[in-house]
């Protein structure tokens, strides 16, 4: 798992959906993507403080994206091409468009799974992150996911979505691994101990 979150746990603020996708002070959990000057990633969208630089180009290294149909449906699909790559939507309803051939994208519509192992075909070996709160948390819940990456941004925004609103009283134990400050953001990652 791979998100922006900020202090008080949230990766979206109040009010998200298509017109307004990091809802409401949401964007501010991504202005360190665009804080610096050297380009990471497949275009000039990418530019992360100095320090952000190798964390971000790890990321960029990955084979596969899994996400939800709610954040996909808010991202316009990225118009068929998450700029992490090839990217697996979880839906019971195939999207009318921004999947299929001509794309990067594919609707499962078969469970978590059959998603992963969609995704592995196209990794091969590398990695695959999940890009959605509510993806992120099912996996979880089934024991599928070994790491949670965490942007953490210095903000609170005090409403929206959180991260992990309710795991069903799961107690989850997780060591890190992994801590990069940055200018802000500091960069958090941990292993899932199963």
């Amino acid at each position: 798992m791979n998100l922006s979150m900020s202090l008080d746990g949230y990766v979206a603020g109040p009010n998200d959906g298509p017109d307004n996708p990091l809802g409401d002070g949401g964007g501010k959990l991504f202005e360190w993507w665009t804080a610096g000057s050297q380009r990471v990633g497949p275009d000039d969208r990418f530019k992360p403080p100095a320090r952000s630089v190798p964390v971000v180009r790890e990321m960029f290294e990955g084979g596969a994206v899994i996400v939800g149909r709610r954040t996909f449906d808010i991202a316009q699909g990225w118009g068929g091409h998450h700029p992490g790559g090839p990217f697996f939507v979880l839906t019971h309803r195939t999207p009318e468009r921004w999947v299929g051939p001509g794309t990067g994208g594919v609707a499962v519509k078969d469970g978590i799974e059959s998603a992963l192992e969609k995704a592995r075909e196209v990794a091969k070996g590398r990695d695959i992150a999940i890009g959605s709160a509510d993806v992120a948390k099912q996996y979880l819940r089934a024991g599928l996911l070994d790491e949670v990456f965490v942007n953490l941004v210095p903000t609170i925004l005090g409403g929206g979505v959180r991260l992990f609103p309710t795991l069903d009283r799961m107690r989850i134990d997780l060591k890190c691994i992994q801590v990069v400050e940055s200018d802000g953001v500091t960069h958090l990652r941990y292993r899932v101990v199963k």
